[in-house]
């Protein structure tokens, strides 16, 4: 079994891409969860918070899945953990597009580094993190699509006084 990188901005983390990290480890021994410090986004969350609501949710659920903060190239992050393959979740079809294109960057990158597509349990095909932040933005309501303490950080953040 090889190490895998799953990166992303996880801004916030949502439970897709929890299911998309555990889905990852059945299949390698090591998955490294990549929080990406310079996205084109406008982050919600500083860097360093998205990292400690991933920790957070680390546990046994997630054997060997350890979590980082990167900035750069995913094929650079990728090399420095001594990763084979790249995770990516696809929600949708329309998810393929962009993936595709990011996928054969990276292979022109490094043409050892493979890119693996994984799809999330169906009940969160239509979450994002997009779409976490603007619900939150507007309601309280617990939907069962973050963790509790992500719920709880958006609260904090999103709150009238901030």
């Amino acid at each position: 079994m090889e190490t895998a990188l799953y990166p992303g901005t996880f801004d916030p983390v949502t439970n897709g891409h929890l299911d998309v990290l555990a889905r990852a480890c059945r299949i390698f021994e090591k998955v490294v969860l990549a929080i990406a410090d310079n996205g084109p986004k406008n982050n919600l969350f500083p860097v360093e918070e998205r990292l400690s609501l991933v920790k957070s949710n680390l546990g046994d659920k997630f054997p060997g899945a350890t979590a980082v903060i990167f900035n750069g190239l995913v094929v650079e992050q990728a090399r420095q953990v001594g990763a084979k393959a790249i995770i990516r979740g696809l929600r949708a079809i329309s998810d393929f597009d962009y993936e595709f294109q990011m996928a054969q960057m990276n292979r022109h990158l490094d043409d050892g580094l493979e890119t693996i597509f994984l799809m999330p349990n169906e009940k969160y095909f239509f979450t994002s993190s997009s779409l976490i932040k603007q619900v939150a933005n507007y309601t309280a309501r617990d939907t069962g699509l973050v963790p509790d303490n992500v719920r709880k950080a958006l609260a904090v953040r999103l709150a009238p006084d901030n």
